[in-house]
């Protein structure tokens, strides 16, 4: 199969869509609606999209990805008028929600109606959806006349895609079309919010963080279990991310990881000063023991990759260029990227899948990553670092 290329060229310069553009989009969205399978830009990760409403359409999604037909697909529309054909009701929950997140990347798990097949919900009598911000995949959408099951456009299991480059290195001769609208800008998937029963279960953690999610309900949100711990092989699961390896890229992976470090120690009574001395010991800890782990690996004769944050870099740098440093005679061995700056995480949410498949295309036989914060957007950082490193984490 030959995979067409809509590369639209005003909205990456500009932002703004021209004719050209909305007439690639309509080519797109005919094919979405006729049953086929396009990739297409979101706010979070790019999207593998197809017919929600066809049985086949969901199929050929799973075959794509090489992914389990267990695992749900979120089902994506273009307002909130396109809600109601899709549940069994819609929960008050979700309608408050909706005013103050939609569109946005805020999935919400709710109990379906008969036109959405079991194929699209992974067998489930629930079906998640969200409706996104980002202006080309809206468009896309509407132009199809059809809601859009779409998870990342990725092969399963490797790190989520947030640029058509990543879609083509992925999906190229398995899918009809690849919509290129430039990088996504939060870089990790939605918020996924469970309200198929009487109290709200974050499924997935991501930009709508679950204090927002409390604030806005007026409710406390219960954190589903398999947060921590993957799903029971004999469990179906909700939501995208629970149950499977994700993420991950092809070189075993370990994290680094100090609660000090990432601002997560009970520091609300304390001076600014002791803040920032609690700050650096952390980060002075986390640095120490990711080079023990360095030299350990690169004397077995291995290649390393350093996946680090804009505070640590230039240690790092010392210890590889300095003649004394700790890693200067494994110099060649090492591949060293920062994931941003820790004191924006945004930064570090927008480029860790990236960071992730260039040590792919770096080939190296291990990675070493630095830990980040575990609240509010950090919690959906760490929650895709772990799952990308088997759960396998040093805290220091």
């Amino acid at each position: 199969m030959e995979t067409k290329i809509f590369r639209l060229n005003e909205y990456i310069n500009s932002g703004s869509l021209s004719e050209e553009d909305i007439e690639k989009l309509k080519q797109a969205g005919e094919i979405l609606k006729k049953g086929g399978l396009v990739a297409f830009p979101t706010e979070t990760v790019y999207g593998l999209g197809g017919n929600a409403l066809l049985k086949d359409a969901s199929k050929d999604i799973y075959a794509a990805k090489g992914r389990p037909s267990d695992n749900p697909l979120i089902v994506h529309i273009s307002d909130m008028d396109e809600l109601p054909q899709l549940v069994e009701s819609v929960p008050e929950m979700a309608v408050k929600l909706a005013v103050k997140f939609w569109p946005g990347p805020l999935t919400m798990v709710m109990k379906k109606s008969d036109i959405v097949p079991y194929e699209t919900t992974g067998g489930l009598d629930t079906v998640a959806i969200r409706m996104p911000e980002h202006k080309v995949a809206n468009m896309l959408i509407k132009l199809s006349e059809v809601p859009v099951a779409a998870p990342s456009a990725n092969i399963s299991g490797r790190p989520s895609p947030t640029s058509a480059e990543h879609c083509i290195e992925d999906l190229s001769g398995r899918i009809e079309a690849i919509v290129d609208g430039g990088a996504s800008a939060i870089g990790v998937e939605s918020t996924i919010v469970d309200l198929s029963g009487e109290v709200p279960v974050l499924l997935r953690p991501g930009a709508i963080t679950v204090e927002m999610l409390k604030e806005c309900l007026q409710r406390e949100v219960m954190l589903d279990p398999a947060l921590e711990k993957p799903l029971d092989k004999n469990i179906r699961p909700k939501a995208p991310g629970m149950k499977y390896r994700h993420y991950a890229p092809k070189a075993p992976m370990i994290i680094i990881q100090s609660e000090y470090s990432s601002g997560d120690s009970e520091t609300d009574n304390m001076s600014e000063a002791d803040k920032k001395f609690e700050f650096d010991e952390g980060l002075k800890k986390i640095t120490e023991c990711a080079i023990r782990n360095i030299e350990e690996k690169c004397a077995e004769g291995l290649k390393l990759g350093i996946i680090c944050s804009d505070e640590t870099m230039d240690i790092y740098m010392h210890e590889i260029n300095d003649q004394s440093g700790k890693l200067h005679s494994y110099r060649d061995k090492l591949e060293i990227m920062s994931a941003g700056q820790r004191a924006n995480e945004i930064t570090i949410a927008h480029n860790l899948f990236a960071v992730l498949r260039e040590m792919d295309e770096r080939a190296v036989d291990f990675i070493v990553a630095e830990g980040f914060s575990q609240k509010k957007l950090g919690y959906a950082i760490m929650n895709r670092m772990k799952k990308a490193a088997g759960q396998h984490v040093i805290n220091v």
